[in-house]
C-alpha cells in the first residue's frame, strides 16, 4: 500500500513536534471512505478501503513512509492563553503529495493520548467524528477553504463520556497544513524567536512560495495570513456558518476551516447566533467573528514583532498595527463580494468578481444593511431567503414571502434590490432574459441545502445509538451537489420547526 509522502515538517522542524504512534485498537473498521478524494489523492482507493486500510486511519499502523508525530501549540481560547495544548489526541501521520504536485497533511483525529493530551484519553466518539466528516464535506462543496475528510473508522472500543459508553472512533483528514496562529505563539511566548523565524520561512515556502524570498518575510507572512482570513470568515458569513471555537489554535495559517467541533449553520437570521455549550457571552456569536479573526491576527502580530524589519520595537508596533487595522477593509472588500454573488449584483463569484473599495458604493451598503435589519425583524430563514430571492426577480416570490412573519414587509426591499440589479417588477421581453439568466447565477452561489442542524443531530444520534449509517450517507450525497435541487430531498431544505428547542453544539472531547 504506497502513499507518496514527502515528510519536508517531520524533516526539517525538529523540536516543533513529538514523534509518536497511535494506539492499538482491538477491532479497527472503515465506516465511511471518501473515495472521490482518495483517487483525487492519487491514492489507491481500492486498496485503503479494507482492514489494512482501517488500521492505517485508526493510527494503530504506520504506512511505508510515514513519520507519525503530535505538533505543539499554544493558543487563546476565549480570550486567555494557554500556555501549551498541541495535538492531545491527534497525529499528523505525513505530507502526501498529489498528481498536480500538491502538499496536503493526512492527519488523524482521535487516535489516542499523546505528550499533549493533558490527562485527557485521546480518543474520540463515533458522533463527533461523523459531524466533523459530514460538516467539512458540505463545506468543501460550498466552496469554502476547509479541511477534508478521507475516512471515518470505528475502533471497535468504548469511548466513556458524561458516564456513558460510546462507540468509539477515528477520523482522517487531509488539509493543506496543520500550522496554527497557536504554533507561532507556542515559540514566541517563550522567546525562542529563531524558532519563530524558521516557523516563518517554513510557512512561507510551503503556502505562499512567492513570498519566501521577501526582504521582510514576517511581514508577508502577517499579510497573507490576514488575507486569507478576513476572505474566510466573510465565505463563513455568506452561508450562515458560526465556527463556535474561533481559538488560535483552531485559525490555521494557511487560511483554512478546522476543527468542526461546536459549530453550526444559522436558520433564522440573527447576528447574535451561538451554538457553543461553553460560549456564555457570546465571543464567537455569528455577528462577532470578523472582529474576532481580527483579534487573532493580531496575536499574529505581537508574535512576530521581534522578526519585523523595523529599526526599533516602536516602528515594529507601527507596521503590525497598521496591517492588524487593515483587516476591516480587506474583510469587508471580501464580504461586499460575497454579498454581490449572493444579490445578483455580479456575474462573476466570490473571489472572482470586481471588488468594490469601502465607501465607493454607499447604495449598495445601504441596501445590504436593510436587507439584514428586515431578516433579523422578520425572524427569516438565511439560507432559505436568499436561495428563494432569485426567484423573485421572475416575479414569483411566495415562498420568499413564506420566510416572513409578515409577508409583505419585504416589497420596499425588493423594488429597490430589482431596479439595482436592473430587473425592475414590470420588466419587458428582453429585461426577463436577463432575469433569467441573473437568476440562476444567483442559485450557483445560493446553496438550497446546507447541513441544517437538526436533521444533522438526527442522524448522528441514528448512527451512534443504532450503528446506523444511513441517514449519514443520505446527508453527504445531497450535500456533495448543495446548488441543484435534488429529488426525494425536499425536506433537507427547511429550516427546524419554530417550537424546537434551541440547538446547542459540545466540543467532542
Amino acid at each position: 500500500m504506497n502513499f507518496p509522502f514527502d515528510n519536508t515538517f517531520a524533516e526539517q522542524m525538529t523540536g516543533f513536534y513529538a514523534p509518536w504512534q497511535g494506539a492499538s485498537v482491538p477491532d479497527p473498521q472503515v465506516a465511511l471512505f471518501n473515495r472521490e478524494l482518495a483517487q483525487w489523492l492519487g491514492l489507491d482507493a481500492e486498496s485503503l478501503d479494507s482492514a489494512e486500510g482501517a488500521a492505517i486511519f485508526a493510527g494503530a499502523v504506520a504506512p511505508e513512509g510515514a513519520s507519525p508525530l503530535a505538533q505543539v501549540y499554544a493558543g487563546h481560547q476565549f480570550g486567555g492563553f494557554s500556555p501549551q495544548l498541541g495535538d492531545g489526541r491527534a497525529l499528523l501521520v505525513g505530507e502526501l503529495i498529489d498528481p498536480r504536485g500538491a502538499r496536503w497533511d493526512l492527519h488523524l483525529k482521535g487516535s489516542g493520548p499523546t505528550p499533549f493530551s493533558r490527562g485527557g484519553d485521546g480518543k474520540a466518539s463515533l458522533a463527533p467524528v461523523l459531524r466533523e466528516y459530514l460538516i467539512g464535506e458540505a463545506m468543501h462543496a460550498l466552496g469554502v477553504p476547509t479541511s477534508r475528510a478521507l475516512a471515518a473508522v470505528t475502533t471497535g472500543e468504548p469511548v466513556r463520556r458524561n458516564g456513558r459508553a460510546l462507540p468509539g472512533a477515528v477520523l482522517a483528514r487531509i488539509a493543506s497544513s496543520h500550522l496554527r496562529v497557536g504554533t507561532v505563539e507556542f515559540f514566541a511566548r517563550r522567546g525562542q524567536h529563531d524558532h519563530v523565524r524558521q516557523l516563518v520561512d517554513y510557512a512561507l515556502r510551503r503556502h505562499a512560495p512567492d513570498r519566501a524570498e521577501a526582504d521582510d518575510p514576517a511581514l508577508e507572512l502577517l499579510r497573507f495570513v490576514r488575507d486569507r482570513q478576513a476572505a474566510l470568515v466573510a465565505r463563513w458569513m455568506g452561508i450562515g456558518f458560526v465556527h463556535g471555537v474561533m481559538n488560535t489554535d483552531n485559525t490555521t495559517l494557511s487560511g483554512e476551516t478546522i476543527d468542526y467541533g461546536p459549530c453550526a449553520f444559522m436558520d433564522r437570521f440573527d447576528p447574535g447566533t451561538v451554538f457553543s455549550s461553553i460560549d456564555h457571552g457570546g465571543r464567537y456569536a455569528y455577528g462577532n467573528q470578523p472582529s474576532i479573526m481580527q483579534w487573532n491576527v493580531a496575536r499574529l502580530a505581537e508574535c512576530l514583532l521581534p522578526l519585523f524589519d523595523a529599526p526599533d520595537i516602536d516602528a515594529a508596533l507601527e507596521i503590525a498595527n497598521h496591517e492588524v487595522d487593515a483587516f476591516g477593509a480587506v474583510h469587508q472588500r471580501a464580504w461586499r463580494d460575497v454579498l454581490s454573488a449572493k444579490l445578483g449584483l455580479t456575474d462573476e463569484g466570490p473571489g472572482r468578481g470586481a471588488l468594490a473599495e469601502p465607501g465607493v458604493d454607499p447604495d449598495d451598503d445601504a441596501l445590504a444593511r436593510d436587507l439584514f435589519t428586515l431578516l433579523q425583524e422578520q425572524e427569516a430563514d438565511f439560507t432559505g431567503f436568499f436561495r428563494h430571492l432569485s426567484a423573485a426577480l421572475l416575479g414569483d416570490s411566495p415562498q420568499l414571502r413564506s420566510l416572513l412573519r409578515e409577508p409583505k414587509a419585504a416589497e420596499g426591499w425588493l423594488e429597490r434590490w430589482r431596479t439595482r440589479v436592473g430587473v425592475p417588477a414590470d420588466a419587458d421581453a428582453r429585461r426577463e432574459a436577463l432575469a433569467g439568466d441573473r437568476a440562476r447565477g444567483m442559485n450557483r452561489f445560493n446553496p438550497l441545502y446546507v447541513p441544517r442542524n437538526h436533521v444533522v443531530e438526527e442522524a448522528l444520534q441514528t448512527a451512534e445509538r443504532e450503528l446506523d449509517l444511513g441517514p449519514v450517507k443520505r446527508l453527504l450525497a445531497v450535500l456533495a451537489d448543495p446548488f441543484t435541487r435534488q429529488e426525494g430531498a425536499e425536506d433537507l431544505e427547511h429550516p427546524a420547526p419554530v417550537d424546537a428547542a434551541p440547538f446547542v453544539t459540545f466540543c467532542g472531547t
